[in-house]
């Protein structure tokens, strides 16, 4: 309880700080009392640039907002809803940035930038479900709610649709080859967890998902595993030696295959209730045994990747001795 405690604190700690640090240098800048009352236009718009190049995102927000009040109608009034696009998504006020971005769809449909709007409405989806502990704790993305990866992939694949041709669809692309895999991973997830609860045949419903709906990501192999293992509980033995075949055939070297390329069926598990350590820590220690299929440090190189080197001399390893390894 004491380590909880402590490790509460040092995020707090380290969120106030870095607030402090944000207003001195990038956020806020000394002009934010800047009397733009005898502005020009041109004037408004020089300032904004000034503010937008220095990273001073707050004080562009305001100016941009002032300009869009004082001059709708103006040579800059569209180009400004861009820039507060922008603006709002560097200074993490990602709900803001999806609303205006909405508003100059509505309003622009046939703007030569509109997939700008677009493009940026898709990276704000994303990433405003990052959390406060998100930013300093290594969660896993496939853990969180899809929620926000399934609406910034339909915003990136509308994108592509309308425009195929924009400068922005071939990192959109990338983009959502990205949210493809964490959508996939997602469903391993929900499988493994009903196999926890006993619901194999919800198991098994995700584990084909996966493969009619994901296929070429790096969760098919485990999708063929769920489904494998599931129909085998519920003693639906074709399909699953079905599965199982696919599995050995095209992912040899899985790890619920042995030697000979045989699937290693698990009995039955008995869903165990959670113990009060493992609810305290949020399922960091204690964890209940149950059958559950995670491959991903085989089949994606990027998880690879990033495995070697997320916790790598992190704060959050220091501060919680490496339980987070």
């Amino acid at each position: 309880m004491r380590f909880l405690f402590l490790l509460f604190i040092s995020l707090s700690l380290l969120a106030t700080g870095c607030s402090y640090f944000n207003t001195v240098n990038g956020i806020s800048s000394p002009s934010d009392q800047l009397d733009t009352s005898g502005y020009t236009e041109k004037d408004f718009f020089r300032a904004i640039q000034d503010d937008l190049k220095g990273g001073f995102w707050l004080t562009a927000i305001e100016k941009l907002r002032s300009l869009e009040a004082q001059f709708p109608f103006g040579d800059y009034a569209e180009q400004a809803q861009l820039e507060l696009i922008y603006a709002y998504l560097k200074a993490g006020e990602y709900d803001a940035a999806i609303s205006v971005a909405d508003r100059f769809i509505r309003l622009h449909p046939q703007h030569e930038n509109i997939d700008y709007a677009f493009y940026v409405k898709g990276i704000a989806t994303f990433v405003k479900s990052d959390s406060m502990f998100g930013k300093f704790l290594p969660l896993d993305e496939t853990k969180r709610d899809p929620g926000s990866a399934r609406n910034s992939f339909s915003t990136f694949s509308e994108l592509l649709n309308r425009y195929p041709e924009s400068p922005y669809a071939p990192d959109a692309q990338k983009r959502m080859i990205y949210l493809r895999n964490i959508l996939a991973r997602y469903e391993i997830h929900a499988a493994n967890y009903y196999f926890i609860r006993g619901a194999y045949l919800a198991a098994a419903n995700r584990g084909r998902y996966v493969i009619e709906n994901f296929q070429k990501t790096p969760a098919v192999p485990d999708g063929l595993a769920v489904m494998a293992q599931a129909y085998y509980l519920m003693d639906m033995h074709d399909l699953s030696l079905e599965a199982a075949k696919l599995l050995a055939q095209n992912y040899p070297n899985h790890t619920s295959l042995d030697t000979n390329g045989s699937f290693k069926y698990q009995e039955e598990s008995v869903s165990i209730e959670r113990s009060w350590t493992n609810t305290l820590t949020a399922g960091l220690f204690d964890k209940p045994a149950s059958i559950g299929f995670d491959t991903r440090h085989i089949f994606n190189e990027g998880y690879k990747a990033l495995e070697g080197e997320q916790f790598k001399d992190s704060w959050v390893d220091n501060v919680t001795f490496g339980i987070f390894k």
